[in-house]
This record gives structure tokens, sequence and C-alpha cells, in this order.
């Protein structure tokens, strides 16, 4: 990606370095397995219990899990601060808040064309740990939005993540970024609210199909962003729309769960499978429309 030019966006909170949290309840978030530790670990059941947490957070509910890498995060072989070097962490830092500075240029057109004001996020940048309105989350549950403060959380070792996964490049991580940003404009929308609404009066099934809707329209809408940065900013190089497919569908259920041994089961979906992560990202990417990303519409008879 052409980056280093961007704009820098005031919107970033850089909580590095801050000391794990504690305290405090389970909460609503995308997990707690911090807080159940001291606990669990007393004894060898309790052991067993945590890791069936772990298991059950790295492969259920959150868009993006997985067990953050140990080693420096870098841009990969193009980036100008070798993976390791004193300062990756920095650089990484700095193409985050350009990429997030360039979704609120795109969404914020786009609200304005729209007749509407749109509120950008704020992005928390954090270590191992963080609290939010939605609880408290350990880094393993990997980037999210929390609603209840329209912030997107993110440890940027989960970019090393994603390279386990088949997914290394500046780009792939920029759609990342782009996909938690979807949430925060459903989340304006109030297509989250509604949704939540819908699955809690559902049964489990229908109550996963809706995600799954919600979870590709969040991707479509990270296309929409990459076609207007594209078009109109030109930050983007060849192979760049290749690397955003394969981290869509790196991150597709099915492929999730082959990769921990487990039959693929599409009732279990609550994101898409890889098929479907990457053709609502291309569909986005090839429009730039956003009525082309009523994955409801398009879901619903399935």
């Amino acid at each position: 990606m052409r980056w280093r030019q961007g704009r820098r966006s005031s919107n970033v909170e850089d909580r590095r370095g801050e000391p794990a949290p504690g305290g405090g309840g389970l909460g609503g978030g995308p997990g707690n397995l911090l807080a159940l530790a001291p606990f669990l670990l007393r004894s060898k059941k309790g052991w067993l219990i945590l890791l069936a947490l772990a298991a059950l957070y790295y492969f259920g509910g959150n868009l993006f899990t997985g067990t953050p890498g140990t080693e420096p995060p870098g841009l990969g072989p193009d980036s100008q601060t070798a993976p390791g070097a004193a300062g990756a962490d920095d650089e990484v830092a700095q193409f985050v808040s350009v990429v997030l500075a360039d979704t609120e240029d795109t969404w914020g057109e786009l609200f304005e064309q729209a007749g509407s004001e749109y509120t950008a996020p704020k992005l928390v940048l954090y270590t191992d740990a963080v609290r939010s309105a939605c609880g408290l989350s350990s880094a393993a549950v990997g980037p999210f939005y929390c609603p209840g403060d329209g912030k997107v959380y993110l440890d940027l070792s989960f970019l090393n993540e994603l390279k386990q996964l088949g997914a290394p490049g500046d780009f792939a991580f920029a759609y990342v970024i782009a996909h938690e940003v979807g949430h925060h404009v459903q989340n304006l929308l109030g297509t989250s609210e509604k949704v939540q609404q819908a699955r809690m009066q559902s049964d489990k099934v229908t109550a996963n199909r809706l995600s799954v809707m919600l979870e590709l329209q969040a991707d479509c809408f990270a296309g929409v962003w990459a076609f207007y940065a594209h078009r109109d900013r030109d930050m983007l190089e060849p192979g760049d729309i290749e690397e955003g497919l394969r981290a869509a569908a790196a991150v597709g259920d099915d492929h999730l769960q082959r990769r921990a041994g487990r039959a693929v089961s599409p009732d279990a979906f609550t994101h898409g499978s890889a098929e479907q992560r990457a053709y609502w990202f291309k569909q986005g990417f090839t429009t730039g429309d956003v009525n082309k990303c009523n994955t409801f519409a398009a879901l619903s008879g399935q």
C-alpha cells in the first residue's frame, strides 16, 4: 500500500504499555480469560476449564480470534523497519493511524452524500488485555468493535496471527481495520441493534445466521472503503486486493474449523465461510456501492 504520505488520524488512543486491567465482572464483551485465570489455575480441573474457555474464544463468537504471536509485528518484506527492530511497533501504529484516517475520509463523504453526518470511532491500541464498555478482553480474542463505547480495539500482535493464518501483507491488516470500522458504520445506522434484538428472539441456528449476515456486511463495507482508497487516493498497489481476499478467506469459519481439526459445521458459523467472506469483500470493492452490501436480503432465503 502507498500509505506513508497519508493523513494520520487524531482518533487513535494509545494504551500500549499500560498495566493489564483487573477486577470487575465478566461483562458482555468478547471474553475475560485474564479475570478468570487466577481462580481457575488453582486446580487441575480449573486448568481444563481454562483451556476449554480459550478454545471457545478462539473458535467462537469474535471476529478475528487467535493467539497473539510473540514476535514484534512488521508490515512484511516491504517494510522499512525490520520485524524485531526497535520502532517496528511504532511503524505499524502509524500505518493503523493512516488507514483509520482514510476510512474517516471515505465514510465521512458517503454519509454526507446521504444527508447525514459521520461520527468517527476511536481506535484503541493496547497490549495483552484491555477494558472496554463490553468488558475485560484478552488480546487472544483478536481485534473487535465495542458498540457500547463506539471504539475499535486492536493489539498490534494480531498482525503476526494474520501471517500464521496465511494472510500476510499490509493490505491484509488494513482489511481487518476497515472491517471493524464497518461494524461502527452498522452501529451508526442502527443495524447492529436490530440484529442483536432479532438474535435474542431466535433459536441458536437462526441467531448464528443473523450474525453471519452482519459480519459479511462489514466485509462488504471494508471493500467499499478499499474502492475509494484506490479510486480517489491511489493507495492500493498491485496485489493488495489479493491480500485482502486472502485475509477475508483466512478468517472464514470453515477455514478456522478445519485448522482446529474439527468437522465443518455450517450451522455453527457466526462469521461466514471463506468463500462468503471473500465474495462480499470483493462485492464492496468492485461496486463501491453501500447499497450492494445488503447481505440480509441476499442471504435471507438460503
